[in-house]
């Protein structure tokens, strides 16, 4: 289920399945994109910031058209525990890692991976990002 903002309508909360992971994407070629993000992670209940939230960084094959700083991801990623992603979403193969690499994070958020919690990887994904 896609969403352009949080918080999500009220109307539909019967019909809303449970909610495994929240990936936010942050388009690096606009600002707004990632005032959006910040102005929604308020309506993010602070037990998701336990390994069920990223941050999915697009566009960054376009280095020069950038408007958004590395280092207000990474101020993101550090705030809130969260794993940042980086890809580029027209290069097919980038997108099928990306589509991949998302959807094992879902399957372990959900609980389908035995022996693997969402926070056991989300601290996993930090320990990566940091080396």
């Amino acid at each position: 289920h896609l969403a352009t903002s949080l918080p999500l309508p009220s109307e539909r909360d019967h019909l809303r399945p449970r909610i495994d992971l929240i990936a936010f994407m942050i388009d690096i070629k606009s600002k707004y994109s990632l005032k959006n993000v910040e102005a929604s992670l308020a309506y993010v209940d602070a037990s998701f910031f336990l390994g069920k939230v990223c941050f999915l960084v697009t566009g960054v094959g376009r280095v020069n058209y950038c408007s958004v700083e590395t280092n207000a991801v990474w101020k993101l990623r550090d705030i809130y525990c969260s794993p940042v992603l980086y890809c580029e979403l027209e290069l097919e193969g980038i997108r099928v890692a990306t589509a991949q690499r998302l959807l094992r994070m879902l399957q372990i958020c959900a609980g389908h991976i035995p022996g693997v919690s969402a926070l056991s990887f989300g601290s996993l994904m930090r320990n990566s990002e940091d080396e």
